[in-house]
């Protein structure tokens, strides 16, 4: 097997997906798999780190097993075993990492240790090669945005090197986190993000409006938890508590119904998550282009969990092009967390002969640069 087609099988653990795929010369999709935890945790209305571990050690081994039977191929045929080394929740990490590290001795092959917001911005352009598209031009602005992270990225690139710079980040809840507390707070349950992006049509966006954030220092920053605070407020004012308290009692424990919780949703309500969808795509796109400007960026991504919005991508697409940017963002199934990101993100790593050695360690906090 050459270089240009060489395989690759990347794992991703480090939140509440376990994840495993195989990608073709950074380029072909041949498998991606994900199991989700979301059942497990959606009783606590939100992740429990122990609870992912563990979820984590019960699906890894099947996960990596079915990635590589719909690949078709087996492990003694891939060139490399790429994992997640961080950011994330150290003791999921630590099951990807320690199980991808045991494959690698175990087959004789090298090991890529990937930063897991470095697979997002990657995502990006498996999507294009795989579809067989030219790739966005470089530099770019990346804003990848999840339930874990917000944060702006430059991003150039040389031939197959890449090198990031972060721009600006959030100095308190992502902007996922954000929808997810502010769906638990309205009684929508959990996950709340893409709840509130089925439910926002419904409501006027423009009919509560909130006031961005004013901050010190970096203006590429971001901040949610006021808007947070906001909404609680607005709850608190417009006497909301009974129809959140008849809408948790109809939901339950249970997978949020969008339909039957569009019906216990009064107008009033819709309207609040309209608006709160809205000053958050709007926040998110405004510094995305205000920083694309200040560096006379080729092109803007748009990637992570919070990229399957639709309010967001409309935004960023409308605001892009109406300044002279053309936004590029993976498809729904390469948003969130997944495998087949990672794998890409490591492709040049591999080429670059760029290995990770058996002290490698997870890290929960770990810069991309």
């Amino acid at each position: 097997m050459n270089a240009v087609s060489a395989l690759i099988l990347g794992i991703e653990t480090s939140c509440d997906e376990t994840a495993a795929a195989v990608v073709g010369g950074g380029a072909r999709l041949l498998s991606n798999v994900v199991l989700s935890q979301v059942p497990v945790h959606r009783i606590y209305g939100g992740i429990v780190p122990e609870l992912a571990s563990r979820e984590h050690l019960r699906g890894i081994v099947p996960i990596v097993r079915q990635a590589l039977e719909q690949a078709a191929c087996e492990l003694p045929q891939v060139a490399a075993i790429a994992a997640t080394r961080g950011p994330g929740l150290v003791g999921a990490l630590l099951v990807g990492l320690t199980y991808a590290k045991a494959l690698a001795r175990a087959a004789g092959k090298p090991l890529i240790a990937v930063h897991h917001l470095e697979g997002h911005i990657h995502a990006v352009l498996l999507d294009r090669r795989n579809q067989g598209l030219p790739e966005p031009p470089f530099p770019a602005v990346a804003l990848v945005v999840s339930g874990g992270h917000t944060s702006l990225y430059w991003v150039e690139r040389e031939d197959q090197r890449f090198r990031y710079e972060l721009l600006g980040k959030t100095r308190d809840d992502a902007a996922g986190e954000a929808g997810d507390k502010v769906a638990k707070m309205l009684g929508l349950g959990y996950p709340g993000g893409p709840v509130i992006d089925r439910l926002a049509p419904a409501g006027d966006e423009h009919a509560v409006r909130f006031t961005r954030p004013k901050l010190k220092g970096n203006p590429l920053d971001f901040s949610f938890s006021g808007l947070k605070t906001a909404v609680l407020r607005h709850v608190e004012t417009h006497a909301m508590a009974a129809g959140i308290a008849a809408r948790r009692a109809a939901l339950g424990a249970g997978a949020p119904d969008v339909e039957k919780l569009r019906a216990l949703c009064d107008q009033p309500t819709l309207d609040l998550i309209a608006s709160f969808q809205y000053a958050v795509a709007a926040e998110l796109a405004d510094k995305t282009l205000a920083a694309a400007e200040q560096r006379n960026a080729a092109s803007v991504l748009l990637t992570g969990g919070v990229a399957a919005n639709r309010r967001l991508r409309r935004e960023l697409d409308e605001a892009g092009r109406a300044r002279g940017f053309e936004v590029f963002a993976p498809p729904i199934r390469l948003c969130t967390d997944n495998a087949a990101m990672i794998a890409a993100a490591a492709w040049p790593h591999f080429l670059a002969g760029d290995f990770a050695g058996p002290e490698v360690s997870a890290e929960a906090q770990w810069a991309l640069a």
